[in-house]
């Protein structure tokens, strides 16, 4: 056995910044530890265009944990991506020399098309020994977007962005407490424009794949966890009925009784219901073409796939 390689990745998106240590030895990844804090990078980008100072000041107090965390473990390699939150904001430098002192590298705005491989192969990987059939399309329902990514066992299809998710949905849409059958309605109608836009041809995929936060807060909601559980949740398959019955209280519940839920991050509790629209919504085009009535959710996304590609072009 050769010796592991030890590689860090961060994924800063709009509501949260995520860090995944691992060690890379014979082609294989081992997570050595995974954290997630949120930040909500992205509060009022929507309508202001640029991150506010309460936004930055949070992001880099995770920063700053998260660092210490990396040296502690003794990195060799460490990879910064951000993504939809900091594409186009107005002082985006603020943000750009607050990460590279904080970690001695420059944060990446990465390309759409490279963004998609990533959350990919992080998200597929192992799916085909699960016997799980592809195509596959991965869904990655961020704070601000949703990747969306048709591929199989070649690498990707096709992938878009689309400009919609959790946080920008509910400062759109939800501003009620619970919110109104009219604003329901409202933000049903712009996801479904949306997805209405994708040029991704959704109808040749066999699986749908949910990854990242708000997927997996609306799986453990939906298994009835009374804590989070990665363990549970990767590659859990959420039924049909189940994933519209936690979507319906999800969307028509109070804060204060999504707040009860142990297995909601108190960051998410505002706008997981958003996020379960976005995934229910998507699932409902997708239905009539996927060979089982339900979501697969992985725990392993993009950082995952940022992290195989840093220990694999560190090896070169």
């Amino acid at each position: 056995m050769t010796e592991p390689l030890r590689v860090a990745a961060v994924d800063c998106g709009t509501n949260s910044i995520r860090l995944l240590i691992a060690d890379y030895a014979d082609g294989e990844l081992t997570e050595v530890g995974r954290q997630m804090r949120i930040v909500r990078l992205g509060q009022g980008v929507d309508s202001t265009g640029a991150f506010a100072p309460g936004a930055l000041t949070r992001t880099f107090a995770a920063a700053d944990e998260f660092a210490v965390l990396v040296r502690d473990a003794g990195v060799s390699r460490l990879r910064f991506v951000a993504t939809s939150a900091a594409r186009d904001v107005s002082n985006r430098d603020q943000f750009f020399a607050g990460i590279s002192a904080r970690f001695g590298v420059e944060p990446e705005i990465i390309s759409g098309a490279e963004e998609a491989a990533l959350s990919f192969a992080g998200a597929t990987d192992g799916l085909a020994a699960l016997d799980i059939p592809g195509p596959y399309l991965v869904a990655d329902i961020g704070g601000g977007s949703t990747e969306l990514v048709l591929g199989d066992a070649s690498g990707v299809l096709a992938a878009e962005s689309l400009d919609m998710g959790s946080v920008r949905m509910t400062e759109r849409h939800l501003a009620s407490d619970p919110a109104t059958i009219e604003e329901m309605a409202a933000a049903t109608k712009d996801v479904d424009a949306l997805l209405d836009s994708t040029s991704v041809p959704l109808s040749q995929a066999r699986s749908l794949v949910g990854v990242a936060g708000t997927v997996t807060t609306v799986a453990a909601v939906a298994l009835g966890l009374t804590e989070y559980d990665p363990g549970v949740i990767h590659h859990a398959r959420i039924p049909a009925d189940r994933l519209l019955d936690t979507t319906s209280w999800l969307m028509g519940s109070s804060r204060a009784a999504r707040s009860e839920v142990p297995a909601i991050h108190p960051g998410r509790v505002d706008v997981i219901g958003a996020g379960a629209l976005i995934l229910q919504r998507l699932y409902d085009r997708m239905a009539d073409n996927l060979l089982y009535d339900e979501v697969l959710v992985s725990e392993h996304d993009i950082l995952d796939g940022v992290a195989l590609a840093l220990a694999i072009a560190a090896g070169e």
